[in-house]
């Protein structure tokens, strides 16, 4: 018998003005509203290492948003933004930014209508000489579309993105990218290149916190997920048993697979970071309630009812409304408790979305 889910009981009014447009500026001093076992209390993020028992493992996700919108121009002076998703020809990320001359993309575009045929292309310099980046669409989709780009600078595609990319903000912030989005939309143990989209709940750790929980005698793992541009798509059914997430790539390691098991055979609290280490960690269970080593691919959707099998806590950020993110975060906090909890949030001043402030769920 299939399940229907309505997604509009997953609205609720959020005015703009809750909805955090820039970062504080210490990450942790977000605040941290934590529901423990049906009590909810108030504390600070940077206060996380006192709310966890010591041997709780702390799973990230160290995937690096790339600089994937690129501002190009057709002969005829008209702007042309076309938004790299995910490596095509070749379909591996490392060797996709390694590419020299050539390298053909996914991509959404804008002002598409202006692009009906011919290159597009913008110049750079590099080494005090001016290069050219050009571009064509070898192959239109429905929403995405493929892209060739070519180049004579000697330099890698990944290096590209560099000089002539921006960092792709949320779309929901109205506002442009400025250059402090550079680092502050990246966590601070961001490592491998892949995303177009943060993984927000680890962007309120510095540094100086995770030396705590180091401290503390709290362990982590790092899985990877790059988060696509479906993060921010949202749903356009209204029964959620019919909604398709789109498929993102992912890595769970020896090591990491060894290390969260290890907290799980010991009784430890495996504590998910965020909507995307959950996906992931799911998808990756084997036999006993384990994490297997695995990578690939994954459109994995979570919503009530759903029975989680690695993490049994969660951190994650105020999330929006009919978000899958939120939905996800429903299943496993309970609908009622996290709607609850959300609305306590607003009445008591919470920063929803990317740059807003955390719920931990234990």
């Amino acid at each position: 018998m299939e399940r229907y889910i309505d997604i509009n009981t997953f609205d609720y009014p959020l005015p703009d003005e809750r909805i955090a447009k820039f970062p504080l500026e210490n990450r942790s001093d977000s605040k941290l509203l934590v529901y423990r076992n049906g009590d909810i209390h108030q504390s600070r993020f940077g206060s996380l290492a006192e709310e966890l028992p010591s041997g709780s493992m702390l799973v990230f996700n160290n995937t690096k948003v790339i600089r994937a919108r690129v501002i190009m121009h057709k002969p005829s002076g008209a702007r042309i933004e076309v938004f790299c998703l995910e490596p095509h020809r070749p379909a591996d990320y490392e060797r996709a930014f390694a590419m020299r001359g050539e390298s053909e993309w996914s991509c959404v575009v804008g002002n598409l209508k202006k692009w009906k045929e011919g290159e597009v292309a913008i110049d750079f310099e590099l080494d005090g000489i001016t290069h050219r980046l050009a571009a064509e669409i070898v192959e239109r989709g429905t929403r995405e579309h493929i892209v060739r780009f070519r180049w004579s600078a000697g330099c890698s595609f990944g290096q590209l993105l560099e000089i002539l990319g921006r960092i792709p903000i949320p779309p929901y912030l109205n506002r442009n990218t400025e250059e402090s989005d550079s680092a502050d939309y990246q966590t601070v143990y961001s490592h491998i290149e892949g995303s177009v989209a943060a993984p927000t709940a680890g962007l309120h750790f510095s540094k100086h916190l995770l030396k705590r929980m180091e401290i503390k005698g709290i362990d982590s793992a790092f899985i990877t997920l790059h988060a696509g541009l479906g993060h921010f798509r949202r749903v356009d059914v209204e029964d959620l048993s019919k909604h398709k997430m789109d498929s993102e790539q992912f890595e769970v390691t020896e090591q990491a697979a060894e290390a969260v098991n290890k907290a799980k055979r010991e009784g430890h609290k495996v504590v998910a970071i965020g909507t995307t280490v959950m996906r992931t960690i799911e998808t990756a269970v084997s036999t006993g309630g384990m994490i297997k080593a695995m990578d690939g691919w994954t459109n994995k959707f979570i919503f009530h009812p759903y029975e989680f099998t690695v993490a049994n806590a969660m951190v994650s950020n105020f999330q929006l409304p009919e978000s899958t993110q939120l939905m996800m975060v429903a299943a496993f906090g309970g609908y009622e408790n996290v709607m609850n909890a959300y609305d306590i949030a607003k009445q008591e001043g919470y920063r929803f979305g990317t740059y807003g402030d955390a719920m931990l769920i234990i």
